[in-house]
């Protein structure tokens, strides 16, 4: 079994930043496609950003130039980096793991822009 538990969420002003952490248990991490996704309240939950097991990566375009993923795989974790947040990017976060045609995730972590 895989546990993916995110930390790093709370409430900060528009234009503040946020780190958020995925820590994995398990021996898979290393070869996993991982990702950051989102859900708002009423809300489809939409991919924020991906990286590969090699370090590429990708970005919806809402978030572009503000967020970066990383992964640091001898440590098993992985980070969203959130610059220049702002109120739309209100949701709660959740960690995604992605081996051998399953998905795993976390529980989430609330981020709240607000003024």
């Amino acid at each position: 079994q895989v546990q993916l538990v995110e930390s790093g969420g709370g409430l900060v002003q528009p234009g503040g930043s946020l780190r958020l952490s995925c820590a994995a248990s398990g021996t898979i991490f290393s070869r996993s496609l991982m990702g950051w996704f989102r859900q708002a309240p009423g809300k489809q939950r939409e991919l924020v950003a991906r990286i590969t097991t090699v370090g590429g990566s990708n970005y919806a375009d809402s978030v572009k130039g503000r967020f970066t993923i990383s992964r640091d795989n001898a440590k098993n974790t992985m980070y969203l980096q959130m610059n220049s947040l702002k109120p739309e990017d209100t949701a709660v976060y959740y960690c995604n793991a992605h081996f051998m045609l399953i998905n795993y995730w976390g529980q989430g972590t609330q981020v709240t822009v607000s003024s």
